[in-house]
């Protein structure tokens, strides 16, 4: 696929970001008595990982409409609201707040580790379903909870997977880079445990703060002791200074990625430089038709005008295929317990080439894990 920059209009998606009125369908959203499943999603659609919230939202939009086109889910309509939260805690949990207040039936597709796990125990004390977070965080899913519901692969997931690829090829020298905050340590703790199940450990650690691309001291910590490829947890921006910088002091070795990342993201911000960076994906290939499921995505993406295919496009999209999968099987007369009782009985379910297994203790639905490469002339190689 040739590199492109991703397109999306801010203007229309934050065009419907006005809440009002929902107070009165509270009662009824919890009662599977509106002719409406009203969710929100908080997440950044402004900032310097507003791609990740945009994109997310735009392929979870995209199902939804070939959904109510055909007249919803057991008569009723799925319309998701949504609120921007900059990828900041404090904002996120107003916004859920604010998403309780109106009776949402549930919170879907929040973007970020902080701003998760700020927003969970407010979900879980309401009772109100937390679905499908754009997040691979332990903290998230241990210990069990019965309101949130992961569709992706977690983090130590996708870690192992990198640093069993990293140490295949003799490379023993690994640096980690990371956002410093409980999605950075999350995934520098699952490196550190990939490691030491091999005896190894980092030469090299530096962080960045959330929303700053601040990498200069880090990037000085991490080069001094020479390692022989770096993983990098964090947002596309404060990535793409840091390889950008470590490229310009002469490293040569590859740079890894976990997908909460934003691969297309990451392309653009890099262009040429993007030669050698590898990102892990729990998510279906999106630029082909390699599975049934991106066969559908793209073709539900043919007329929308301005919008390319991604991964984190393509991770909102199959959120929305699980809910409403969830949603039918839980009936015309669906509630925020039903939805989720109808949840554990999707086991073993097949979405066109990506297999969800939910169960009564099991909340994660994926553990599909791939690596692909970043080329210099803007394709991803898987």
């Amino acid at each position: 696929m040739q590199r492109r920059r991703v397109i999306a209009s801010v203007g229309s998606l934050m065009g419907g970001s006005v809440l009002g009125g929902w107070s009165a369908m509270a009662q009824a959203q919890s009662a599977g008595g509106s002719d409406r499943i009203v969710i929100g999603q908080s997440a950044p659609f402004t900032g310097p990982s507003a791609q990740l919230g945009l994109q997310f939202h735009l392929g979870a939009q995209l199902h939804f409409e070939q959904v109510n086109a055909k007249g919803g889910v057991n008569g009723r309509r799925i319309e998701l609201q949504r609120l921007d939260d900059g990828y900041e805690p404090e904002r996120c949990v107003a916004n859920t707040k604010q998403f309780i207040s109106d009776g949402v039936f549930a919170l879907f597709g929040y973007v970020g580790t902080a701003t998760s796990l700020a927003a969970l125990p407010l979900a879980s004390e309401a009772k109100t379903p937390f679905f499908a977070p754009f997040s691979g965080a332990q903290a998230l899913r241990e210990p069990f909870n019965r309101y949130a519901i992961h569709v992706r692969a977690s983090y130590f997931d996708e870690t192992a997977a990198i640093v069993r690829q990293v140490t295949s090829t003799g490379i023993k020298k690994l640096a980690v880079f990371y956002q410093d905050d409980a999605y950075g340590k999350t995934g520098l703790e699952g490196v550190q445990r990939a490691l030491k199940a091999m005896n190894l450990e980092t030469v090299a650690q530096g962080s960045v703060e959330r929303n700053t691309n601040d990498v200069a001291p880090a990037l000085k910590t991490i080069l001094a002791a020479k390692p022989e490829a770096i993983v990098q947890i964090g947002a596309y921006k404060a990535c793409a200074t840091f390889i950008r910088l470590a490229r310009q002091q002469g490293f040569g070795g590859n740079f890894y990625n976990v997908s909460f990342v934003g691969t297309q993201a990451l392309m653009d911000e890099l262009g040429a430089v993007a030669k050698g960076v590898v990102v892990s994906q729990v998510m279906p290939f999106p630029y082909s038709p390699a599975t049934q499921l991106s066969g559908e995505y793209l073709a539900d993406l043919k007329d929308k005008r301005g919008q390319a295919p991604n991964y984190s496009g393509m991770e909102g999209y199959v959120a929305a295929k699980v809910f409403v999968e969830a949603l039918k099987r839980a009936g015309r007369g669906a509630t925020r317990e039903s939805f989720i009782d109808a949840i554990h009985g999707m086991q073993a379910v097949n979405l066109g080439g990506f297999p969800v297994d939910f169960g009564p203790q099991k909340h994660t639905g994926s553990r599909f894990v791939e690596l692909t490469l970043l080329t210099e002339d803007g394709r991803i190689r898987r």
